[in-house]
């Protein structure tokens, strides 16, 4: 019997039951990461060499997972996906992933990125392009490309991700799994490759509601090490998860969801959004309110845009210590200014290299008013309209993206302007440290598709409430990429 592809609480039950020991567990992981590998390429790295741990009364305990290549692992490679850390073993474990160890969770694989999170694609980390398990031809969406597949594949029930702008809940809804953010500084980040410091949030990529409120209490936790973590002790997710959703209320956004504003929509637009307002009606069975509100669309046109300028300006200023001089590969040169020219030269991808000028152009003197101190600006009123909205609803509830999984032959760089704030609306999660959850909402051409949960900050129980009824009213829990696909 497979186990690998059943929930953490089954699990967790045939463990203590003794049906099965948790290095069969780790057997069966790292046999599945093998084949997946193969299929996918999902992962950095393969550790073969992972033990088992005492089961206990902790559903995480004795359960393999596996991390994004972005945590630093202690004796363990970690390369973030880049050329430029590609030998890189640190020395010290990231706190989200030693939480999890105190909790008797297995790690046996890192698992294969965009490049130090930067890209949605899946296609720019240093060992080649992930592909989709659901569709070889298409990508994951990223940048926790790797985690998704591995998840959606059944090599395990969860992984961890990071999510900058929608890196952990747009691969989830492409793979057909759970992804969950939680409220910005709940889960600690120190150890994780510090991408955009204001907008990066850990998290876990899931098959269940309830498997991603398991782990998100295993990984959360104030931590002397990150000034922006917070007390999270008296929130218990997973013990406070009901179905009873009756008398909420939850909206969704005119701008975004409104098939009316896509005159051009594709076919799979439109059935993704037909999917979109069918699950709404699932609301309203379990008695919640839903009702429609417009944001204005000069701001949603900008959500792009600020996100790139302060995405990029924070990145270069975080890489900046990425020299070839403390850690890394070093470049042969005379002098170190042009060991450090040819190791950034060489190491980073054409992305990232694209990333860095832009970063450093909107930080000149001359032009961080006019492109940085705007962006900031920007920022502060959408998140300014979201908590607003937040004063009258429990959750805005909107489509991820404009249909299912991207061709690989399809422009990756190119955003739809049609569809560019469908594509970009989830980065308003991050503006904000909103929690924000992504559930699947079906299939579109045979392809998973997935649908958003949102709240404000600090209300991760009701945000993971309304995901966990709206789920119990859907067949795709603990949902896995079959054989014939």
């Amino acid at each position: 019997m497979t186990y690998m592809d059943k929930g953490l609480v089954e699990i967790h039950e045939a463990l203590k039951s003794g049906k099965v020991t948790s290095q069969e567990l780790i057997s069966e992981s790292l046999k599945k990461s093998k084949e997946v590998q193969e299929k996918c390429n999902a992962f950095v790295t393969i550790l073969e060499d992972a033990k088992e741990t005492p089961v206990t009364e902790d559903i995480l305990s004795g359960i393999p997972y596996g991390i994004k290549d972005n945590y630093s692992t202690k004796g363990i490679l970690s390369t973030g996906s880049s050329n430029t850390l590609k030998d890189y073993v640190p020395f010290f474990t990231a706190t989200a992933i030693s939480n999890l160890e105190s909790h008797g969770a297995v790690a046996v694989n890192k698992t294969v990125m965009d490049e130090f999170g930067m890209g949605g694609t899946g296609t720019t980390g240093h060992t080649g392009i992930v592909k989709n398990p659901w569709d070889q031809t298409r990508m994951c969406a990223g940048s926790s490309a790797g985690s998704a597949a591995a998840v959606a594949a059944g090599v395990y029930p969860y992984a961890t991700g990071s999510d900058t702008g929608d890196s952990i809940r747009k691969p989830a809804a492409y793979c057909g799994i759970v992804g969950y953010k939680p409220t910005y500084g709940m889960i600690s980040r120190y150890g994780l490759f510090p991408f955009a410091s204001s907008l990066d949030h850990c998290g876990v990529l899931a098959r269940s509601v309830e498997d991603a409120a398991i782990v998100v209490d295993g990984m959360k936790g104030i931590d002397k090490n990150d000034m922006t973590s917070w007390d999270s002790s008296n929130m218990h997710l997973y013990d406070s998860l009901t179905k009873d959703i009756k008398g909420k209320k939850v909206c969704t956004i005119k701008e975004i969801a409104d098939i009316s504003m896509y005159p051009n929509a594709s076919s799979e637009l439109k059935e993704h959004l037909e999917n979109f307002h069918n699950t709404l009606k699932h609301f309203q069975d379990l008695g919640v309110e839903v009702e429609e509100v417009s944001v204005d669309q000069t701001l949603l046109n900008a959500l792009a845009s600020v996100y790139v300028v302060i995405s990029c300006a924070e990145a270069t200023s975080n890489m900046s210590n990425l020299t070839g001089i403390i850690f890394g590969p070093r470049s042969d040169a005379d002098n170190y200014i042009d060991m450090m020219k040819n190791y950034r030269t060489t190491g980073f991808s054409p992305l990232i290299k694209r990333r860095f000028v832009i970063g450093s152009y909107v930080l000149q003197a001359q032009n961080k008013d006019r492109y940085f101190h705007n962006a900031q600006r920007v920022r502060r009123l959408l998140v300014d309209r979201w908590k607003e909205i937040f004063k009258n609803y429990d959750a805005v509830i909107l489509p991820v993206g404009s249909g299912p999984a991207k061709k690989f032959d399809e422009d990756k760089d190119m955003l739809d302007h049609n569809t560019q704030v469908l594509e970009e609306h989830l980065q308003v999660g991050n503006f904000g440290g909103f929690p924000s959850i992504t559930i699947p909402d079906g299939f579109v051409s045979g392809l998973p598709v997935g649908i958003n949960i949102t709240g404000n900050c600090y209300d991760d129980i009701n945000v993971l409430n309304i995901a966990y009824a709206l789920e119990s009213t859907m067949p795709y829990k603990n949902q896995i990429v079959k054989e014939e696909h």
